[in-house]
């Protein structure tokens, strides 16, 4: 007789964990497609507000998984394929050094300034990381560089925003 048992280790997805991550794709997707709003070698978007949401309420890996994956959806279907690798990269290292600095601990409450530290850092680094793709990709640095205004504009948007949503999502969830 033949046993279906599956053994649990950490690197197995539970359902939740599958559905949930599936769910926050689609919400950085929609995010990151619908507000479009156009800069050099780009556009400019609310996706990595809602990257910045996941670091404080879902859990590391979903929330790995929904910044590479909702983000480069959106470069797919939004005609700039080119973007795609990048994308993946950078969104998985802004959105880690977000949770890396607002949760070491894995502790589910941060302060504050630990929660703007860990959203300017993780947006400093998608600013500089897009300029030097685009410098790359485009084989003109000049070309990189006039992405980053609107790259850093759109990183300190990114993150007033998502201080605020917390905010206003922590009270909601403290009063159910």
């Amino acid at each position: 007789m033949t046993s279906y048992t599956t053994k649990s280790s950490r690197s197995s997805w539970t359902t939740r964990q599958l559905c949930l991550a599936a769910a926050m794709t689609a919400v950085v997707f929609l995010a990151t497609f619908v507000p479009r709003i156009p800069i050099p070698l780009g556009y400019a978007h609310l996706g990595d507000a809602a990257i910045f949401l996941m670091v404080l309420f879902v859990g590391r890996r979903e929330m790995l998984f929904a910044a590479c994956f909702g983000s480069a959806l959106s470069d797919l279907l939004g005609g700039f394929p080119l973007w795609i690798v990048p994308t993946l990269v950078i969104k998985f290292f802004m959105a880690d050094i977000a949770w890396r600095l607002i949760r070491p601990d894995h502790r589910e409450t941060a302060s504050l300034l630990r929660m703007t530290m860990g959203f300017l850092a993780g947006s400093l680094w998608m600013a500089v990381a897009y300029t030097l793709f685009g410098a790359l990709l485009y084989n003109s640095l000049a070309a990189g560089l006039a992405s980053a205004p609107g790259l850093i504009a759109e990183g300190l948007l990114n993150t007033a925003v998502a201080i605020v949503a917390a905010g206003l999502l922590q009270k909601a969830l403290l009063h159910r």
